[in-house]
């Protein structure tokens, strides 16, 4: 028996000693996750091999310790597929990174719970989706969970108030809903994370009331973000207890009555945005909030009062925004002598009289807005160069100020870049960059980067965003001037986005443990941006090695939209002259759309040059595909240019392309299907749901999709077919820009190449545009003509509504309908008599005057339908 026993110890030893000499040093379980893991992903780097040891050789993004994985940090590596149960296995995992990847996605396993040594999570910029699982609260000792800028939906898992040393929570920019969980008996709730910083969940679908037993005394909390929500109900005074609070932003929900008078006890606040909510009463004296260098309170019905004095005390403030909020009187003129301040917006009120500002204004004061009021005079010093803009008060109607700039649009200074001007006229080759710091062409490692809470919202200040790139070569060790700020621009959102690429040391790539180490330091908040900049996140561009094909560093859908994003041209390789090789969307089969479609039987559309079918991809997404009418297809070189364009935008208001199909004679596209067709299609149908307070909603979503267009991407897309079928409804009525098969790079009219083929639909067609001026102020001239048509839900060609027909209705003295009753859809007759209307109207005139160059820009057209959206009935709150 004995015997026995020493052969299968021996046998035992033999097998032990010859796994070890398989798989070296790291533990076989983990090597087993990490290749289960390797067999659903694409595009892992070039070290993974399955013959070499992860821990040993080692892998790129693993770290171990005593042969266990520890880390796994694969940041903007471009990463395809999904991650599995099996990531359970990695027992010892400590940091989890795998953000910025834009193709990788699916649920969030289950199995996530049981890594139960966490640290970190940080999984923001991927395509995740459906409900967050409840074993993510089995992660006791997590610190920092970032799962934003994802497409999870369901409510936010109470089990992640057991999570009792979370420092960061970031759930924002996903499609959560329902309320913010709180204990309850035995049941956890995110009232028990008092040890917890950060509480970002602003841009989802959240609803309620905020609970009081949120907030308390024990808590740490430094930043409260939950704008772009549905929360209703009172701002809760216990918000007041948390004495550490720095930035407070409230804005863009539904939230009413009074502002809590404890409030002035967060005397560390830096940040106060309560905009666009329902709030009413008088404002609280902030005057113990002396540290404040942000305050906007826009947009809410306060009760008519005069510029608070406790105003003129807050010497720490950069920008002040309190428009339409029912201020009367003068403007106290010790507002503009405040030490800090740069911005003064007070659009939409009543002042009145005289608007004096002193000789002795502040030195950085570089914009003053009180358009929409009723200043009759003004006594503004000479010496002030900053602008200022006093449109719509009866001053700009006597001689004396008329042809002033302040009443006039004035030119708005261009947003700060870093300056290449000492590199000459030089260019680079593919996807290659100048570098600021020598010169020389190279890949840099880029990426979006956007401030939730910027104190400032001046984008040309030089000194403010150099001192941004000195803090970012010093604090991310690269050479100085090695950084190149970009596409600086403030969203719908008042965030403050800008492209930021940063460029080797020496030669032309950085190597794969750089790039891990520099996304790690900018998504691990390891990067600390100047305090005027406020919170950030960091969305990578998946980077370019060597060898990777001449695709840009910045990868289709690596920016969701309620951020606006940047993008630049993905490389299309044609095969033989004739059939595009996209990178980014798939290519399909021709067999493969006739299956997807059952034999093109389902058919939802059809324009003049094409039929469009539903159909259902195998994992079952409904996709619709476009297929192009025999003798109306488009030449090889339009279609890739249509395949192009569409597939290098990414924003929520866009049709985003899935895919396409060119073999066998046929041009097919497939794009993401929209469940409620067209906007004129419900226009014409008098859908109900269609209301003048949707109207509004469905204007905003179309110009921010053109906003993103025009100015909010490298290089930018005049879509020359806008129109009410080019707009797409999804379920919950979100409008979505469509069609890009007209469309044409602004770059190439600047340069000088105006198509000689005037394309687009009658009606809607810029008169400029007809005699060859092509700018995208042509597409502003469109969308003017569609916001009309949300009016009168006639078409433009319609006899009986011409834009001619509109102008010459307009009756300034009718209060309630402008003089367009009888043109108005009898739908929203009741519903728009507002001080919307008469302004939804203005806009569109403005975006129709000739010249084009008196048109306002998208991102201007974007800025006035938030206003409108905010003004004086309460039905106009979204």
């Amino acid at each position: 028996m004995r015997g026995k026993v020493s052969s299968r110890l021996l046998l035992l030893l033999l097998c032990v000693t010859s796994f070890q000499v398989a798989f070296g040093v790291t533990n076989p379980q983990d090597v087993s996750a990490l290749n289960s893991l390797m067999s659903q992903w694409q595009n892992v780097p070039s070290s993974w091999n399955q013959s070499t040891d992860p821990c040993d050789a080692p892998w790129d993004g693993i770290q171990c310790t005593n042969g266990r994985v520890t880390q796994l940090l694969l940041p903007a590596m471009n990463i395809k597929g999904k991650l599995n149960d099996d990531v359970g296995l990695l027992t010892e995992l400590q940091y989890l990174v795998i953000s910025s990847n834009p193709n990788f996605g699916g649920s969030l396993p289950a199995g996530i719970g049981k890594l139960q040594k966490l640290m970190n999570l940080i999984l923001q910029g991927c395509s995740f989706s459906g409900t967050l699982p409840l074993e993510i609260g089995n992660l006791r000792n997590l610190t920092f969970l970032a799962l934003n800028s994802n497409k999870f939906s369901g409510s936010i898992p109470y089990t992640i108030g057991l999570l009792s040393n979370l420092y960061w929570l970031d759930l924002a920019d996903n499609q959560l809903t329902g309320p913010i969980p709180i204990s309850s008996g035995t049941t956890p709730g995110l009232d028990f994370l008092v040890n917890a910083r950060h509480f970002h969940f602003n841009k989802n679908q959240l609803s309620g009331t905020l609970n009081a037993t949120l907030f308390s005394s024990n808590m740490n909390l430094i930043h409260i973000i939950f704008d772009g929500n549905n929360f209703s109900g009172p701002i809760p005074d216990t918000i007041g207890l948390v004495k550490t609070l720095e930035i407070l932003q409230l804005d863009n929900n539904q939230l009413s009555g009074d502002i809590p008078t404890n409030i002035t006890n967060l005397t560390g606040l830096n940040v106060l945005n309560l905009a666009n909510n329902q709030l009413t009463g008088l404002v609280p004296n902030l005057a113990p909030l002396t540290n404040l260098s942000s305050l906007d309170l826009s947009n809410n019905s306060f009760a008519s009062s005069t510029a608070p004095t406790w105003l003129t005390t807050l010497n720490s403030l950069y920008t002040l925004t309190m428009e339409n909020v029912q201020l009367t009187g003068q403007i106290p003129p010790e507002l503009f002598t405040l030490a800090q301040i740069q911005q003064v917006l007070l659009d939409s009120n009543r002042f009145n009289g005289t608007l004096d500002m002193g000789s002795n204004l502040g030195q950085y004061l570089e914009k003053v807005s009180i358009r929409n009021n009723s200043i009759a005079d003004a006594n503004i010093t000479s010496s002030y160069n900053g602008s200022i803009s006093l449109i719509n008060n009866p001053l700009c109607q006597f001689p004396k100020y008329s042809n002033n700039l302040y009443c006039q649009n004035q030119q708005i200074l261009p947003p700060y870049t870093t300056s290449l001007a000492r590199c000459g006229p030089a260019s680079c080759p593919n996807s290659q960059m100048l570098s600021p710091r020598n010169c020389i062409c190279a890949y840099p490692f880029s990426g979006l980067m956007v401030f939730r809470a910027p104190s400032f919202k001046d984008i040309s200040d030089t000194a403010m965003f150099q001192e941004l790139e000195s803090s970012l070569w010093s604090q991310l060790a690269l050479a100085p001037n090695s950084v190149y700020i970009s596409d600086v621009a403030i969203t719908g959102d008042k965030y403050i986005e800008a492209n930021v690429a940063l460029f080797p040391m020496s030669g032309l790539y950085f190597s794969a443990s750089e790039v891990i180490r520099l996304g790690f330091d900018l998504n691990n908040q390891t990067y600390q941006p100047p305090a005027m900049f406020g919170p950030y996140y960091f969305i990578q561009y998946p980077y370019q090695f060597p060898g990777s094909g001449s695709s840009s560093s910045i990868s289709n859908g690596a920016i969701r939209s309620s951020s606006i994003s940047k993008r630049v041209i993905a490389g299309i390789v044609l095969d033989d002259g004739s059939a595009p090789q996209p990178k980014v969307p798939k290519r399909f089969t021709f067999e493969e759309l006739e299956k997807f479609t059952g034999n093109f039987s389902h058919e939802i559309g059809e324009g003049g040059c094409a039929k469009v079918y539903r159909g259902y991809l195998t994992n079952g997404e409904a996709v619709a595909i476009k297929r192009a009418k025999q003798g109306s297809m488009q030449g090889a070189q339009y279609f890739n240019k249509e395949i192009e364009l569409h597939s290098t935008v990414n924003h929520k208001n866009i049709v985003g392309l899935v895919g396409f199909c060119h073999e066998r004679g046929e041009q097919l596209l497939v794009c993401e299907y929209i469940s409620n067709g067209t906007l004129r299609g419900k226009l014409e149908e008098g859908d109900p749901h269609l209301d003048w307070r949707r109207r509004l909603q469905i204007a905003l979503d179309s110009a921010r999709g053109l906003a993103y267009l025009h100015e909010l991407i490298r290089e930018p897309i005049i879509h020359r077919d806008i129109k009410s079928t080019n707009i797409l409804l999804d379920d919950s009525l979100t409008a979505k820009v469509a069609d890009f098969g007209f469309s044409k790079l602004d770059v190439d009219t600047q340069n000088g190449h105006v198509p000689s083929k005037v394309v687009g639909t009658p009606g809607y067609l810029d008169p400029g545009y007809l005699n060859g001026e092509l700018s995208n102020k042509a597409d502003v001239y469109s969308f003017g003509v569609v916001m009309l048509e949300l009016i009168t839900a006639r078409l433009p060609n319609e006899t009986g509504y011409t834009v001619r027909d509109i102008k010459t209705a307009i009756d300034q003295y009718d209060q309630e309908y402008y003089g367009l009753r009888a043109m108005m859809d009898p739908k929203i007759l009741n519903q728009a008599k507002h001080i919307g209307l008469r302004k939804f109207v203005q806009l569109a005139l403005a975006c129709i005057e000739e010249p084009a160059s008196n048109r306002p820009s998208m991102n201007e057209v974007v800025n006035e339908i938030e206003n409108i959206l905010g003004t004086n009935d309460s039905m106009l709150h979204l």
